[in-house]
């Protein structure tokens, strides 16, 4: 996702302001401090603070003279095995400016190289350490082949919780002079799952709409059903109403823009919330995981829905 000017305004400068890793800064902090880090690895989902904590790492190792000193690639734009053998060589191979012995070089979503290139690339990593060190960023360790993650301290990065999103939230309503009530924090908590960039993304929209942010325009700007909506949805279809399910499915998904995976990832937190017996909600969300798989490889979304909805109908007159 591309970063909102948000989100390049409220970058932490300093291992203090990095919300929701502490275990994880504490550590970190202690290799920047003794002037020794090893090779990083630093794996989790989207907006939790992997490249922002490589910046402020980066900011605290060499002062002003940081850019100078840091190479930053994006995998998924440059992953092909020239790249480490010419411009990841290149820069490894040089001297630091400044009174730091290594450089250091940021590869951002690595899962994305490709084997040949991660081959190339541990050979990089062995011949120049005493000049050069590596932070690698990706969504799945399980990509990045074994002699790579051997190499590296691992780090594991966690969604955030709950009460650092509205601590998040907090200080942006304090800085840009918005109002948020209540519910609207709820909603703006359960539609970024813990992804800080999301969220800033989704204040940001909702701040150029008007500053006054409630719970429907949160809804509205991040098209995501509201989850009153999905739960009338699936309590319609428990009832045995598969008609009126169906039609309720239709507006929910021409209402709101969504897609068939968007919706069933909706469904399969609501289910939960049903009231029904555990054992049907259990043979709900295996079915949810059948329903998505189908259509991760490529089948129709609103039929496979509809089959959705008529297995519910089934669940719920037995």
């Amino acid at each position: 996702m591309t970063s909102s000017i948000w989100t390049e305004k409220y970058r932490p400068q300093t291992f203090e302001e990095v919300k929701g890793q502490q275990e994880i800064v504490e550590k970190v902090k202690a290799f920047v401090s003794t002037g020794s880090m090893p090779h990083l690895l630093f794996s989790g989902p989207a907006g939790v603070g992997k490249t922002t904590l490589s910046l402020v790492i980066a900011k605290q190792l060499f002062g002003e003279n940081w850019r100078q000193n840091v190479l930053e690639l994006n995998a998924s734009d440059e992953r092909g095995i020239d790249v480490v053998r010419v411009k990841v060589k290149d820069f490894a191979r040089t001297r630091a400016l400044g009174d730091v012995p290594f450089k250091l070089i940021y590869l951002d979503e690595s899962d994305a190289l490709t084997k040949e290139a991660q081959q190339a690339l541990r050979r990089t990593m062995e011949n120049y350490t005493k000049t050069c060190r590596f932070i690698l960023s990706c969504n799945y360790s399980s990509k990045i082949i074994d002699p790579i993650q051997s190499r590296c301290a691992v780090f594991r990065f966690k969604p955030l919780a709950e009460e650092d999103i509205y601590a998040m939230v907090d200080k942006l309503v304090v800085d840009e002079g918005l109002t948020v009530s209540d519910e609207a924090k709820k909603a703006l908590f359960d539609v970024c799952s813990g992804d800080c960039r999301r969220l800033e993304n989704v204040m940001q929209s909702c701040a150029v709409i008007k500053k006054d942010i409630d719970a429907e325009l949160v809804y509205s700007m991040a098209s995501v059903a509201k989850p009153r909506e999905v739960n009338e949805l699936l309590g319609i279809a428990a009832r045995g109403d598969f008609l009126a399910s169906r039609k309720k499915l239709l507006d929910l998904m021409l209402n709101y823009g969504l897609s068939g995976l968007d919706v069933i990832k909706q469904i399969q937190r609501e289910i939960w919330n049903l009231e029904l017996d555990d054992r049907k909600k259990v043979e709900l969300i295996d079915k949810c995981g059948e329903v998505e798989f189908r259509m991760t490889e490529g089948s129709d979304e609103y039929v496979q829905l509809e089959a959705f909805l008529a297995f519910i109908v089934m669940v719920g007159s037995k």
